[in-house]
């Protein structure tokens, strides 16, 4: 009797709390908190380069490409110029790789999964460039890249040269 009571009761609360949440999320569909900008920016001009050698996820897809798909945007709707580079190298470097290449450098059968992200940046005027260094390394050639994929002499170089030049680095 008293097992059963127990289980009667955890029941009920479940279901209370599984109602209650249902409730929230209802009352709170489609309302966003009110949200003040202290320190609202907007850039005129934009040199960016990231240092894109580290695959950090979040979920499924890598940090940095959200991240940088939200400053092409900010720029291209503030007419912003400049431009936003990407350089890839080390263990994000698989990244840019064609469809055949991916699968074989992964030990997968489904392609680039970052494919339709990078060619929508590319298509937004971020350019992106792989480290040669890394595509030696990896016995990769022009031929094993995603279309539009530049390839430098080295990150390190690259980036030294573009901070030099006046862009803002990124590391991602």
């Amino acid at each position: 009797m008293m097992k059963r009571t127990v289980s009667i009761l955890l029941t009920v609360c479940a279901a209370v709390a599984c109602g209650t949440l249902s409730a929230q999320d209802a009352a709170g569909a489609g309302n966003q908190p009110a949200l003040h900008i202290d320190v609202p920016t907007r850039l005129s001009k934009a040199n960016v380069v990231v240092d894109m050698g580290h695959a950090v996820f979040g979920g499924d897809m890598p940090f940095a490409l959200g991240d940088i798909k939200l400053l092409a945007t900010d720029l291209h709707e503030w007419k912003a110029n400049g431009q936003v580079v990407m350089i890839f190298h080390g263990d994000a470097a698989y990244m840019v790789l064609n469809d055949a290449a991916y699968d074989a450098n992964r030990h997968a059968t489904t392609g680039n999964r970052f494919k339709a992200a990078l060619n929508e940046l590319m298509a937004m005027g971020v350019q992106i460039e792989l480290c040669g260094a890394t595509a030696s390394a990896n016995h990769w050639g022009n031929g094993d890249l995603l279309t539009g994929v530049k390839v430098n002499v080295n990150a390190m170089v690259r980036i030294t040269q573009l901070e030099q030049d006046g862009y803002t680095m990124i590391y991602q």
